[in-house]
């Protein structure tokens, strides 16, 4: 994973093909911010095209997927593209959205879908791209210049954002509800009880041969026990007088 020291409002981005991360940077190489990434991918409907916003504590993690749809049936592999960005929940959406803009067009024109199966591209098969990933994030990110073309970026497309957001963020954040990404608890709970019955009918088997071990070794005693004592009478080892007796 590319990664560098520069200070930027825009800490992690990547593109991915579904799942599979086809280039990436973070701007600090010891933030937590990129492990997102892989909770979040899997979760991206390509169904339709899709501009959302999640929030994780004190981030906002933004991105653009695209759906193939939006492409000839000759270039939907194109469909299966996410475009994201993490970035400090202060610094709003039309920055990082209009970033996000800007590295779609971009990797594009780089990777001509027409020519570009992305669905045969391997993890990281697109690192070609990192320099100019961390270029825009900078640019972007910090500059004024960068800032000014990522809002004229989402200035031209704001109604399409506009209705995208308003759907699908916009109702939830006015409801005060936050989407928490890092995991679900529901399926930690289900793990948790599986390894739980897992554990308790091995304990169960190994306590049943403990106790099956105690009592065969405790019927040893009792019986030789009873050995020594009616040995002691009768005359050890052979109970000749009890033999001779009976005769």
């Amino acid at each position: 994973m590319a990664a560098s020291s520069t200070s930027t409002p825009l800490l992690y981005s990547c593109i991915a093909h579904t799942t599979t991360i086809l280039t990436e940077h973070t701007t600090s190489a010891a933030s937590t911010t990129s492990s997102l990434a892989s909770l979040i991918l899997p979760k991206i409907s390509h169904s339709t095209p899709q501009k959302l916003t999640y929030t994780h504590a004190q981030n906002f993690i933004h991105y653009i997927a695209s759906s193939p749809s939006e492409y000839p049936s000759s270039h939907s592999s194109a469909g299966g593209l996410t475009f994201l960005v993490i970035a400090p929940s202060n610094f709003g959406r039309r920055i990082p959205f209009g970033f996000l803009v800007e590295i779609r067009n971009q990797f594009l024109r780089q990777y001509d879908p027409s020519t570009t199966d992305f669905s045969q591209m391997p993890a990281y098969g697109a690192a070609d791209f990192n320099k100019s990933l961390k270029s825009l994030m900078v640019g972007y990110g910090t500059t004024e210049g960068g800032k000014k073309d990522a809002i004229s970026n989402a200035q031209h497309q704001i109604e399409d954002v506009r209705g995208i957001m308003t759907e699908n963020i916009e109702r939830v954040l006015e409801r005060g509800e936050r989407i928490d990404l890092l995991v679900d608890k529901t399926d930690r709970l289900g793990v948790g009880a599986r390894d739980f019955r897992v554990r308790s009918r091995g304990l169960k088997r190994r306590m049943w041969w403990k106790n099956v071990k105690l009592m065969v070794l405790l019927g040893f005693v009792v019986v030789f026990l009873v050995y020594l004592f009616v040995g002691f009478g009768c005359g050890l080892p052979g109970w000749s007088r009890c033999v001779g007796s009976s005769k």
